[in-house]
């Protein structure tokens, strides 16, 4: 069976099939290995999962809890995430057609699932909401960011929608809460190199030939705090939140940049938002030439009358 398996076999609760090769070693099962695999999965679940059918061969059929181990076979299974909370935010469906779904996200949850979040990923929701299993994003943003995110719904359009992306012929406008600097001209086109820092959710600027560039222009100000206009022409990972820190802007509420915070220390802590929205997003449709305009209708509710942060 080809590496397409995963895409051809069915979603089960909305969540498709992640794949592993078992390595060469002494495990007499499969599920000797997934045990080792998954410590903190108990054999006896595991075991209920394999009887249900959440491990699959490279043929996608089952693999029973007594399945002899093969090297360098390859499985694939079905994750669970046992009592995962729920994140207390309801994404809207904007529009829909037979191509694409654009939705809003709400601040805090993810658009795919990895780590802790795997119901509780926009994807994930959608899928089970539409019925949709091809349903596939075209970009994603950070599970802190609220706004626009879009979906193609057929795999032969994926990659052609994903590049528009890639290919950086979209349009992105963000809005994002900092406090005002008065010595700073606006609107300002902010270039800067940007790279990996040393922690894996971090990234940098760095001396050298710019890679990211964003235009910046004032929205409003109210006192101490500013609403501010953001156009990425780049889309490096967490672009605008480290261009702004380094502007000393940094966004409202932000837990990563100019310090960071461990996400243990923030768990179910829904009180303060970052205070950045994907606005609008606008292209020209590479399957029917038509051009497509989409606009957030979540709004930045931190503006405060008398400008305090």
């Amino acid at each position: 069976m080809t590496p397409e398996l995963a895409a051809l076999l069915p979603t089960k609760r909305g969540v498709g099939p992640s794949v592993i090769a078992l390595p060469a070693g002494p495990w007499r099962l499969v599920i000797d290995y997934l045990e080792y695999r998954f410590p903190a999965i108990p054999r006896e679940e595991i075991a209920r999962r394999m009887r249900e059918g959440d491990v699959r061969d490279d043929r996608g059929e089952w693999v029973l809890p007594d399945a002899a181990y093969r090297a360098h076979q390859k499985l694939y299974y079905y994750r669970h995430i046992e009592n995962e909370p729920r994140i207390p935010f309801d994404e809207k469906i904007l529009f829909e057609d037979e191509l694409i779904v654009v939705a809003d996200k709400p601040h805090f949850l993810p658009v795919t699932p990895g780590g802790r979040y795997l119901q509780e990923t926009l994807l994930v929701r959608l899928k089970r909401k539409l019925g949709i299993d091809a349903l596939a994003p075209m970009h994603r943003i950070d599970r802190e960011t609220a706004g626009l995110v879009l979906f193609t719904k057929q795999p032969h359009t994926r990659g052609i929608y994903q590049a528009l992306f890639s290919q950086k012929t979209v349009r992105k406008q963000y809005e994002a809460v900092a406090r005002w600097r008065e010595d700073l001209p606006l609107p300002l086109e902010y270039k800067s190199r940007l790279v990996n820092a040393d922690h894996f959710m971090r990234m940098r600027e760095e001396a050298g030939e710019a890679n990211a560039e964003t235009r910046i222009e004032l929205i409003e100000r109210r006192g101490e705090l500013a609403r501010y206009a953001l156009f990425p022409v780049s889309g490096k990972r967490h672009q605008l939140r480290v261009q702004m820190a380094a502007l000393g802007l940094p966004i409202l509420n932000d837990q990563i940049y100019p310090h960071h915070v461990a996400a243990e220390d923030l768990d179910g802590d829904y009180s303060r938002p970052l205070q950045l929205l994907a606005k609008g997003i606008g292209f020209r449709d590479p399957v029917t030439g038509s051009e497509r305009i989409f606009e957030s209708e979540f709004e930045l509710h931190t503006m405060k009358t008398e400008g305090s942060i």
